[in-house]
C-alpha cells in the first residue's frame, strides 16, 4: 500500500495501454508479425501527408579509370572514363603501380591532365583499365581557393498505405456463454488484431509503391523491404545454388556489411528466415563444425540462432508468413534494424457498434469493430539489407 497522490511514477510497469505494435509483441510473440512487433522497440516517425519522403546522402569516394594505356612516365594526359568528381588537387593512386600523381586541370569529361610521380614510386607507364583511386589533396603554397565539392541529397518517396480489417458477429452469438476461452467478442476481436497486424507485416516486405484509384477514390500503396533493396541495392539479391556452404554464405552476405546505419554499434543484421533457410543455415553450422555425443545424453541435436562471419553478427528469426508457401520458406531477408522506420499519418484506431456507448451501425442486429492504420516504411539504408534466395540444401566448406 501506498499513501499520498498517485502519479504516473507510480505506475506499474507494462499496466499502461501500449502502442497497437507493442500490444502484438505482448499478445503474440510469435504470432505472424514479428518485423511489426518488433518496429515497437524502435523510433517512429510522423507522415503529414500520403506522399511521404526524406532526404539521402551517401559518400563519394572519387576515383578514374584509365581508357587507354599510359606509354610512359612522361605522359600527363590522362584519357579516363569519366572525370565525374574530380576536381584540380586531388591526389590519385594507380591501383597497380602506386604512383601517385597531381590533378593539375580536368580537360573534359575524359580527360584529365596531371602532375606525374608525386612521391615516391617513380612515374611509369600504366596499363589500360588500371582504376587510380583518390588518396587525398594537396595544395600548392599561395594556391588559390580549391573548386567547392557537395553531394547533392536524393530525394526518396514512399506512399501511405490504409489498412483496414472489421470484426463482427451477431447480437445472438455475442451473447452465447462458452466453456473454454475467451468471450465470443474477445476471440473476434483478437482474430481482427492478428489479421490487421498480419496485413501490415506483409506489406512491410513485400509491398510495392502504387499511386491510382479504385472505385473512383484514391488508392495508394507503399514500398516494402524487398522493392526497396530490388529498386536501391540489386546486388544484395542473391539467388543460392542447388546446395550453399560456408564460404558462398559469407561471400552473400559480405556486401550488406560494407555500410552501416549506426556507427556506434558493430555490423549486426537481423535474418527473418523461412523454415527451409533457417534448416539450411543450421546444417552449415553443423556440417563445418565437430559434435560428440556422450552416454547417458537425453537429447541431441544443434539449433543455431546466432552466426559470424568475419565481418558482422546475424541473428536469425524463423518468420511464419514466410512458411505459408514454398518459395518463401527458402527465402531470407537480412535487415539493419536502425535503418528501419515506421511512419504514422494514422495511428491505429478501433471503431466499434453496438457495443456499450457506441452507436447503432445502420440498425443491424449484431456488434462489431473496425481497425484502422495508416502509415509507410522508411528504410534509409537498402545497401545494409538484402535477400538471399531459393536456399535448398547445405554442404561443407
Amino acid at each position: 500500500m501506498a499513501i499520498g497522490l498517485q502519479n504516473t511514477s507510480n505506475l506499474t510497469q507494462d499496466l499502461a495501454r501500449k502502442s497497437f505494435a507493442a500490444m502484438i509483441t505482448r499478445l503474440f510473440p510469435n504470432g505472424s508479425a514479428p518485423l511489426f512487433a518488433l518496429s515497437s522497440m524502435l523510433p517512429s516517425r510522423t507522415a503529414l501527408q500520403f506522399e511521404h519522403g526524406f532526404f539521402t546522402k551517401t559518400m563519394i569516394f572519387p576515383s578514374v579509370t584509365l581508357n587507354g594505356a599510359i606509354a610512359s612516365g612522361a605522359t600527363t594526359a590522362f584519357v579516363v572514363q569519366s572525370t565525374a568528381n574530380i576536381t584540380p588537387g586531388m591526389l590519385l593512386m594507380a591501383n597497380s603501380t602506386r604512383e601517385m600523381v597531381a590533378v593539375s586541370s580536368v580537360d573534359s569529361a575524359t580527360q584529365i591532365t596531371v602532375v606525374r610521380g608525386v612521391g615516391t614510386v617513380a612515374a611509369g607507364a600504366i596499363a589500360d583499365t588500371t582504376v587510380l583511386y583518390e588518396v587525398g589533396n594537396a595544395q600548392e603554397e599561395g594556391s588559390l581557393r580549391p573548386s567547392s565539392q557537395y553531394i547533392t541529397p536524393a530525394r526518396v518517396t514512399n506512399y501511405t498505405q490504409i489498412f483496414r480489417n472489421s470484426w463482427s458477429l451477431t447480437g445472438t452469438l455475442a451473447a452465447t456463454q462458452v466453456i473454454a476461452g475467451d468471450t465470443t467478442v474477445a476471440e473476434n476481436r483478437q482474430d481482427c488484431a492478428m489479421f490487421h497486424s498480419t496485413d501490415i507485416e506483409q506489406a512491410l516486405f513485400f509491398g510495392q509503391k502504387f499511386l491510382g484509384t479504385r472505385n473512383g477514390k484514391p488508392l495508394h500503396t507503399m514500398d516494402g523491404i524487398y522493392n526497396i533493396v530490388a529498386t536501391n541495392a540489386p546486388t544484395n539479391i542473391t539467388t543460392l545454388g542447388a546446395t550453399t556452404n560456408y564460404t558462398q554464405l559469407e561471400a552473400a552476405l559480405d556486401p550488406m556489411l560494407n555500410v552501416t546505419t549506426d556507427p556506434k554499434t558493430s555490423n549486426e543484421r537481423v535474418m527473418f528466415v523461412g523454415g527451409v533457410a533457417r534448416r539450411v543455415l543450421n546444417n552449415i553450422g553443423r556440417l563445418n563444425g565437430t559434435y560428440q555425443l556422450q552416454d547417458g545424453q537425453t537429447s541431441f541435436g544443434l539449433q543455431f540462432t546466432t552466426f559470424k562471419t568475419a565481418r558482422g553478427t546475424f541473428r536469425m528469426i524463423e518468420h511464419p508468413l514466410f512458411n505459408s508457401n514454398a518459395n518463401w520458406a527458402k527465402m531470407t531477408v537480412v535487415l539493419d534494424m536502425a535503418a528501419l522506420y515506421l511512419a504514422y499519418l494514422r495511428n491505429t484506431s478501433n471503431q466499434e457498434f453496438n457495443l456499450s456507448g457506441t452507436p447503432v451501425d445502420n440498425g443491424i442486429d449484431a456488434v462489431g469493430g473496425t481497425l484502422t492504420t495508416e502509415l509507410t516504411m522508411e528504410l534509409t539504408n537498402p545497401a545494409a539489407c538484402g535477400i538471399l534466395l531459393n536456399a535448398t540444401a547445405a554442404a561443407q566448406g
